[in-house]
């Protein structure tokens, strides 16, 4: 049987799962959990997603996630590949973390038919009542740690969350008092039904590939019509269609302009005869890692900074040492644009 097709669009939104390899469990400790929420927010940033609402439980993860660029595929394959290199090299194993490709199905985000993003966020948010984690007896919903609703609850959370389109889809104010009324409902639904999904809405999920009505399914299927354009070197790409973002445009004006700002050789003879490690050439490594779609091999080629294993190492020496993530910081503060 063929895969699925992924549809990218922009401004898209999905609902996206996925479980651990044979259904083992992914989030084993918290060290896990605040790894996987920290490779989100890395992912987020760089390809400028929202993500609405959020969960993680023991062997898999829920997220309700807009793309407002269409780059879903390049994102989740660096978000899964990274959070799983890191599982795998803190139990010194080798292999599948998540069982085969993660499912992502586009929901309607129409503000004229909230029904399917509401249902995917209460969905996603009552997942803990329905695995009897939390709710009713056995306490709040929003004591479960993992999920979104708390942040939800208090009003605060880290800078990816957006709290306004699930508010908005409920025709709640935008505030404390949305917030408040919103959690509320949940906690009373966790609390009544330990968060059951009523019979409309569970056939909706288990349809599979859309959740909208026919109107949007109709329109991802005109995504599929789109001619097939050719790349430079000689692919085939599809407009808005399933498409490959790499993000190298973006890359080549970030390289050109942090070269001429951090005063490195502008020529690659020039950049060959620094060391790999130059302290200049890791911030500019770990800004684009940041806030493009580029690879270790692409950056490490770009640089001249050798393997792209040194590439990875020596980012990641520059994140977890504040005076130079709050330099990569200002760099990017003086370099990156808005669209």
């Amino acid at each position: 049987m063929a895969r699925p097709l992924r549809f990218q669009y922009p401004g898209a939104v999905y609902h996206v799962m996925a479980r651990g390899d044979g259904g083992d469990s992914v989030f084993e400790t918290d060290d896990d959990r605040k790894a996987f929420l920290s490779r989100l927010g890395e992912v987020c940033e760089s390809h400028g997603w929202r993500i609405h609402a959020w969960v993680l439980m023991s062997n898999h993860f829920h997220l309700l996630l807009e793309t407002p660029q269409a780059n879903l595929v390049t994102g989740m394959k660096w978000l899964l590949g990274t959070f799983s290199q890191g599982w795998n090299r803190a139990r010194r194993r080798r292999g599948h973390v998540f069982q085969g490709r993660y499912k992502s199905v586009p929901v309607s985000g129409s503000d004229s038919d909230p029904y399917y993003f509401r249902m995917v966020a209460d969905y996603i948010h009552l997942n803990p009542a329905r695995a009897g984690l939390a709710g009713g007896k056995r306490g709040l919903l929003t004591g479960y740690s993992w999920s979104s609703l708390g942040a939800y609850d208090k009003g605060r959370g880290s800078d990816w969350l957006v709290f306004d389109r699930v508010l908005r889809a409920f025709e709640l104010s935008r505030d404390g008092r949305g917030r408040r009324a919103y959690v509320a409902w949940l906690e009373a639904r966790a609390a009544s039904d330990g968060g059951a999904i009523d019979a409309e809405a569970t056939k909706a999920l288990k349809r599979g590939w859309y959740l909208g009505k026919e109107s949007f399914k109709d329109r991802l299927l005109k995504l599929l019509e789109k001619p097939v354009a050719r790349t430079r070197s000689g692919g085939a790409a599809r407009g808005e269609g399933p498409a490959r973002d790499r993000g190298e445009k973006e890359a080549g004006r970030l390289l050109a302009e942090g070269i001429r700002e951090l005063g490195l050789p502008g020529d690659r003879k020039g950049l060959e005869g620094l060391k790999k490690s130059d302290p200049r050439k890791v911030k500019l490594a770990a800004l684009l890692r940041t806030h493009t779609t580029v690879s270790n091999e692409w950056i490490a080629k770009n640089l001249a900074m050798g393997h792209p294993g040194s590439v990875s190492r020596l980012v990641a020496f520059c994140r977890s040492d504040r005076g130079l993530a709050a330099e990569v910081k200002s760099l990017a503060e003086r370099l990156i644009r808005e669209n």
